[in-house]
């Protein structure tokens, strides 16, 4: 299998037991999460030398964020650490018509501090295959933006392929922003992962089609996906269609586009979904890992799309799924019967 680097944030993850609202909750369920550190544990299980990237605190609370990912075999040997604090989110899961709410406390955390000098990033992409990162990284401080912008310059360098999830967090940074720091970094991206929202707020390109009103329409992304990979030379676009019809029932599906097909996937009907945190976390490890293994981008998005739709079955910001369970999901069978 091969080396699969990813940078970014792992969070202390504090929430509410079952469906509670923060103001009625006495306690908070606890684990670590995070963007890359999601994508990093769904390869893993699949087999792959899966590093991830980040500095922590030298305190318990930072081991035991590492240990969360030694646990699930994600190697932790470029992580740094130091610093003063593990960033923390809360989340209330919704329900029916109720959203889920995240609330952020991740101001000042290790890697939002850290400096260029506490990666040896050539060392990091030796013999790597891949390197994926998101738009959380850059975002949560001008340090991680300038640390991503040095990630891919040397995995460019090393001749290793670049995946981007674009990610928007309108909690982090604004459209503006956004744009300009993540527009120069898609010079170094291959693969180039992002909803209808992200490809707007962060490159600037609206697909045809109203997403809130319930159309995802693949159609209305095919001119997006055109434009976007003629701009900056993406060998492969691709996005999620989630229609959301409530905060327990969501439709999934996707469609890739390599330059000259698009493909659309089959469509899942998640309900009751028991937790979507790290859902598109989980796409992009499938996807990663089809475009690694697959003869074509069609069984590759439908990897992606299955490993998905079994997430949003799985409480935790983790994907604890194997390669197996997946192709089963793949090939057809949605049954959910006991297996005896």
């Amino acid at each position: 299998m091969s080396k699969i680097v990813t940078l970014g944030e792992i969070m202390l993850r504090l929430s509410t037991p079952g469906n509670q609202r923060f103001v009625q909750s006495d306690s908070f369920d606890v684990c670590y999460g995070g963007g890359e550190a999601n994508v990093a544990v769904s390869l893993a299980n699949y087999g792959h030398e899966a590093y991830f990237v980040t500095k922590l605190p030298e305190h318990e609370i930072g081991q035991s964020a590492v240990n969360a990912l030694r646990r699930y075999g994600v190697h932790t040997d470029f992580i740094s650490r130091g610093g003063k604090r593990v960033g923390i989110y809360f989340l209330e899961t919704g329900a029916s018509v109720r959203p889920s709410k995240v609330i952020y406390d991740r101001a000042g955390s290790s890697i939002a501090e850290a400096e260029p000098s506490d990666f040896d990033f050539d060392k990091i992409m030796e013999g790597a295959q891949w390197f994926h990162w998101s738009g959380i990284t850059p975002a949560i401080s001008d340090k991680a933006a300038k640390l991503t912008l040095l990630a891919c310059e040397t995995a460019k360098r090393h001749g290793v392929t670049v995946s981007v999830d674009l990610n928007f967090r309108k909690k982090l940074w604004t459209k503006e922003k956004a744009q300009s720091v993540m527009r120069p970094l898609m010079q170094f991206v291959d693969v180039c992962i992002g909803n209808e929202e992200d490809a707007e707020a962060c490159l600037g390109f609206k697909p045809d089609a109203d997403v809130l009103a319930g159309e995802t329409d693949a159609d209305g992304y095919k001119g997006i996906f055109k434009a976007m990979a003629e701009t900056f030379g993406f060998k492969y676009v691709v996005s999620t269609l989630r229609e959301s019809l409530s905060a327990s029932h969501n439709g999934w599906k996707a469609m890739i586009y390599d330059g000259k097909e698009f493909y659309k996937s089959r469509h899942y009907d998640l309900f009751p979904i028991v937790d979507r945190v790290g859902g598109g976390d989980s796409f992009a490890g499938g996807l990663i890992h089809g475009l690694l293994t697959k003869s074509a981008q069609g069984e590759a998005l439908e990897f992606a799309v299955a490993a998905s739709a079994l997430k949003h079955t799985i409480n935790g910001d983790f994907n604890m799924v194997s390669a197996a369970e997946v192709e089963n999901l793949a090939d057809g069978d949605a049954s959910g019967r006991v297996q005896r």
